[in-house]
Parts: C-alpha cells; structure tokens; sequence
C-alpha cells in the first residue's frame, strides 16, 4: 500500500530546497546521460566495424606472394614468389581445415568497358565460383559464376550495381546482355552488391581459368583466397604456420621471412576487433560511472545538508515515537526518488539523442543503440547509487539524540 504521508514530506522537502535539489539532481542526470551517450556511441562505432567485417568471411585467409627479404640456402634475397594453381590443389589436398578456396587473377590496370556508345573503366577479377561466399556477396540479379563457367572457359561475366548503372540504367536487366571487355565480348550473367562500399561495385568478375588463359598465359594467381572449417584462434594460427612452412618448403623462403608471403588471417583480425571493442567498452562504461559517481556523491552531500536543517524535526518525531529504522527509510526513500528521477530522465534524453543520432549513418557509424539488459542495469545502478548516496545521512539522522536535537535552532 503506497504511505501517501511519506511521499507527502518527500515533496514538500524538495520544494523547501529547489535550487540545492535540482543542482544535486543534474550531477546524476549529467552521469547517466553521458553513459547512455557513451555506450550508445560505442555500440554504433562496432556496429560500423562489423558490417564491414560483415563485407568478407571472417573465418578465412588469404596467402600472397611476396619478395624474399633474407638469403636463404644460397639463394639471393629479392626473389619473387608466385603461387600459382598447384598452391590451390595441396591446399586443398593437404590441409583439412581448408573449405571454399578461390585464387584471384587481377588484369593489370582498369580495363576498358563499352556496351553500345557507353564506355568506362573498371576493375577485372579472375576467381573462382566459391568467391561469392568469401565475398559476402548478394545477388541482385541472375547468378555468379558457376563451375561449368570455370571449367569450360565461358566468357561469362558479374557486374557490381555501380557497373550496371553505369552501362544499362538503374531500371535496366542487365543479365543476359554482351558487353566488350576490352577487345572481348563476354555475357552478363549476374549483378551482385556488396557491403564493403562503393569501390567493390565496380568491379567485374570473370571465370578465373578465363583470366589466366586469355590474358596471363599462365596459372599464377595474385593471391588465394580461402574458408575455414570450425578453428578457433588458436588453431587459425596453427594452420597458417603450416602452411608457411610448406610454402617455405616448395618456394626456398625463410618460413620466419614474412615478407616472401603475405598473409592476412581475418579469423585472428576479428578477435583483435572484438578484443579491442571489448576494452574500449570497459573504458567508456568507466567514464560514464564516473560521472555517475560524482552525481551520486552531490546527491550525499545534499541529503547531509536536509538532514542537518531537519534535525529538530528528527528530534521530535524520535520523541513522539519515530524509530531508527523509520528515519533511515524516509532519508532513503528521499535520497533514492531523487537519484531515480534524475537518472531516468537523463537516460530518456540520451535514448532521444541516438534515436536522432541513428539517422546519421556512414561506412563506420552505424544504430548507435544501448541493449535492453543495459537499460535494466542502468537503472538497478540508480537504485544502488541512490541508497548509498541515502545510507550515510540516514545513519546520521537515525542517531540524532531527541533532546539535543530540539533544542537546536
């Protein structure tokens, strides 16, 4: 049953003391608004980063060929290392933790794009058809590569939206249209976006086998790029040693020359994003409990202040009856509805600031937001807050003696 009488002098004592009050209440207001803004900014700064992890596999890895920068068995330094399509099939053969591979062929500068008067420049790419999932691609129309494509040398390409505006028109099917690639004509069989931003949707897409016989004549390959199958960090690391060391075997490289080949793990870079989001979210919910802290220790200070103006009330309510118990709850009860009441509007403003913080998007800013269960915390922190802010000058004021107390002025 709500005590109307308690909640009665819990008013009339704020009104008593507005100005002290409402400075009291904006320290807590100002740390609880802070720490939604600083939590909410920093969810949205890792929403950014995974969407653009989001852009590629994040459990794979990709090998380059390199120069070697050490001599090594009588060989010079300087040499170049080229992996080539027998890299692919060991890979593949001898290492089980290998799922979808792809090498990558990328014809040297932007070649030259017409379809009927229209005319541009864009990247080319050799790859394979596994190379949709490694990218994270999502088809807007047609299909990608396939490994009929692959294996009888069709001159089939897939286009980025970007291309595809470009050369047809936004309303345009682009699929099933022949555009000269230069000198060649190949067909359109897809249109694919990708989140990794703009540049990646402007790049075209071919048979791998295509690039390597038509423009290269060779089987090398810029890079290789490949999935992994339920390894954990450590293991990620494992593998890329062996095959470091394989490599070493087969090129004649130092296996400690990291240059002679270049390898990023995305496996160990994911775990270093979630690692440093986890500190930086450590450091951020510190700042914002320190703001919340200094609030709640104004909120001490005040409450000391009413109880030392309200000592000869203490002291006859003692008189009349009042037990210490019942004089720590109302100094409580005060203390805790004026931290509360603060902190939620302190939070609702925050939450109004990324609602129209959210409208406000870019390649790494994305739904700054708090979870619910933080919301849930935030507030039993208040509650805490409020009773230890409460706890000092309720004791104090359960231990006024009743005689001296009224004979105070």
């Amino acid at each position: 049953m709500i005590d109307l009488d308690k909640w009665n002098e819990i008013f009339e004592s704020i009104k008593r003391h507005k100005l002290r009050t409402a400075l009291t209440a904006l320290g807590v207001f100002w740390g609880i608004f802070m720490l939604v803004i600083l939590l909410g900014a920093g969810q949205g700064l890792q929403n950014g980063v995974e969407y653009q992890f989001e852009g590629d596999a994040t459990n794979s890895i990709r090998l380059s060929g390199g120069w070697t920068s050490k001599a090594y068995k009588g060989l010079p330094k300087g040499r170049r290392i080229y992996l080539n399509n027998e890299d692919i099939k060991i890979l593949q053969r001898d290492f089980p933790e290998v799922d979808d591979i792809s090498g990558r062929v990328f014809l040297r500068g932007n070649q030259q794009v017409r379809y009927k008067d229209k005319i541009f420049a864009y990247s080319v790419r050799g790859v394979a058809p596994t190379i949709a999932y490694l990218e994270q691609f999502m088809m807007v129309q047609g299909r990608f590569l396939n490994d009929g494509d692959d294996h009888l040398l069709q001159k089939n390409a897939v286009i980025g939206t970007l291309v595809k505006e470009e050369l047809f028109g936004k309303e345009t099917d682009a699929v099933g249209k022949e555009i000269n690639i230069g000198g060649i004509v190949y067909k359109v069989v897809g249109v694919y976006y990708d989140r990794e931003g703009e540049q990646s949707l402007r790049d075209i897409y071919i048979p791998i086998t295509v690039a390597q016989k038509v423009y290269q004549g060779t089987e090398y390959v810029n890079n290789i790029w490949f999935s992994t199958v339920d390894v954990d960090l450590d293991q990620a690391k494992s593998l890329e040693n062996r095959i470091r060391r394989m490599m070493s075997a087969k090129y004649l490289f130092d296996p400690e020359d990291v240059r002679a080949m270049w390898v990023s793990n995305a496996i160990e870079e994911y775990q270093n994003f979630q690692n440093l989001f986890a500190g930086i979210k450590a450091f951020l919910w510190f700042v914002g409990l320190g703001s919340l802290f200094a609030g709640v220790i104004g909120v001490s200070n005040i409450m000391l202040i009413i109880v030392k103006d309200r000592t000869r009330e203490i002291g006859v309510r003692k008189a009349l009856g009042a037990t210490p118990g019942s004089i720590v709850n109302m100094i409580l009860s005060e203390s805790i509805f004026i931290t509360l009441m603060a902190g939620y509007f302190g939070m609702i403003l925050g939450l109004v600031v990324l609602y129209f913080a959210s409208s406000i998007e870019s390649e790494f800013f994305r739904r700054p937001e708090i979870h619910l269960g933080v919301g849930f915390l935030a507030i039993l922190i208040l509650a805490i807050a409020g009773a230890l802010a409460g706890w000092v000058p309720a004791r104090q004021a359960s231990r006024i003696n009743p005689v001296i107390a009224m004979k105070a002025r």
